[in-house]
């Protein structure tokens, strides 16, 4: 068990220790918050060290309020991508409709924020580190509660108890497993697959990014740079392919048998994540649940409410629940009571982020010639008409003040 910084004066004077698992995004936000509010902070995380590169994200409506208030708005705004273009392409490669994002992704021009997931996690570990325990290279193993304290077994074979644990461990949670069983009770399947992974840049891109359709398939390029491109396969599966979901050759293989004879960029883009060392295969799916604690332990994150890369609102909403959850428990001693304000306060804010998927988010992703041919019509009007406003479920939530309890 590696520990790359620890809250030494915290943990000798705080009246309770917390462990988070998991830090991508919700972990080190939460981390952040409980410090604030006197918690002696414990970050575990699978993951060698802070992880870096990963696609672009972005920080929208209610989120950049709270980045705001954590002090880092201005580090992500001067780390913003501000992608210039993009271009949207017929099935043999030719130009449909070259547009400015905001007006297809309904983001808030200027206001919002598009980084590399890497720099944000950059971010939240500077926040962190110096305040914290963060122990890397191991993760929980089992959880015994008991009325006073939760025991923590990790996967390292150390034991030690903490007064409240938190799962920020994302949508496969293992903390979630362990408290509510298997995942298949809310994992909600939404019809696609999809790989992620860098390959070289000879294609000239910056700031951009080039999407080609076929009906059911997707493939795109998006230049954060000018060395490497994020690709993006996703193609249209009626069911989850769950025995390819733990298996990396099976995925390569699934994934190349959905693009075969697909035309443009794409069999290069095959060849490449073939040899990509960094490839990340998922389903498109969300994580529904009726209650997000049990006993004292509670989820955050992408493991109590995953929206899916369809909405553009994961890590949005794993900043807004941080806060959210932190912020209870500093007004609520009981933490019963705190996490029941935690999912009063935020569970309407999830579900109408979650509905953004059955608005209309997944119409980049025509799986009949029908849909795709009525979504280049949209296109097309695109280019001639206003960019639309951002859904107001990126804003829904007023965010109570951050006030810790005495």
């Amino acid at each position: 068990m590696t520990s790359a910084g620890s809250s030494r004066g915290a943990t000798a004077t705080a009246e309770r220790r917390v462990l988070i698992s998991g830090a991508g995004v919700a972990g080190p936000a939460l981390a952040y918050w409980l410090h604030r509010s006197g918690f002696a902070v414990t970050v575990v995380e699978k993951a060698h060290g802070p992880r870096d590169g990963g696609y672009p994200i972005d920080i929208r409506g209610t989120a950049t309020e709270v980045a705001r208030r954590m002090g880092i708005l201005p580090r992500l705004r001067e780390a913003h991508i501000d992608t210039r273009r993009c271009t949207f392409l017929n099935p043999d490669g030719s130009v449909l409709a070259s547009v400015v994002p905001h007006a297809i992704a309904g983001s808030a021009e200027g206001q919002d924020v598009e980084v590399t997931r890497g720099d944000l996690a950059t971010i939240l570990y500077g926040v962190v580190r110096d305040d914290v325990e963060l122990l890397f290279d191991d993760s929980v193993d089992t959880l015994d509660q008991s009325a006073q304290e939760v025991e923590v077994t990790f996967r390292s074979g150390e034991q030690r108890t903490f007064d409240l644990v938190f799962g920020a461990d994302g949508m496969h949670s293992h903390t979630r497993r362990i408290l509510f069983g298997p995942e298949e009770r809310f994992h909600r399947y939404l019809g696609y697959c999809f790989a992620i992974f860098t390959m070289p840049n000879t294609f000239g891109l910056s700031r951009e990014i080039m999407l080609w359709n076929s009906p059911g398939k997707t493939a795109a390029l998006y230049a954060v740079g000018d060395d490497e491109v994020h690709a993006f396969l996703n193609f249209h599966r009626p069911e989850p392919p769950s025995d390819a979901l733990r298996n990396p050759e099976a995925q390569r293989d699934l994934v190349a048998t959905a693009f075969a004879g697909a035309g443009w960029k794409v069999p290069g883009m095959v060849d490449a994540m073939r040899d990509a060392d960094d490839l990340f295969f998922d389903t498109a799916a969300q994580i529904r649940m009726p209650q997000w604690s049990k006993g004292r332990v509670a989820l955050v994150g992408d493991a109590a409410y995953a929206p899916s890369f369809l909405t553009g609102q994961g890590t949005s909403l794993a900043l807004v629940g941080a806060y959210m959850l932190a912020s209870a428990l500093a007004a609520n001693r009981d933490h019963t009571t705190a996490f029941a304000a935690y999912e009063h306060g935020l569970r309407e804010f999830v579900t109408m982020n979650q509905a953004l998927v059955d608005n209309g988010a997944a119409t980049l992703f025509p799986t009949t010639a029908q849909a795709l041919e009525q979504r280049n019509a949209r296109l097309r009007d695109l280019v001639t008409m206003p960019a639309r406003t951002a859904p107001p479920a990126h804003s829904a939530l007023t965010l109570p003040e951050f006030t810790p309890t005495p």
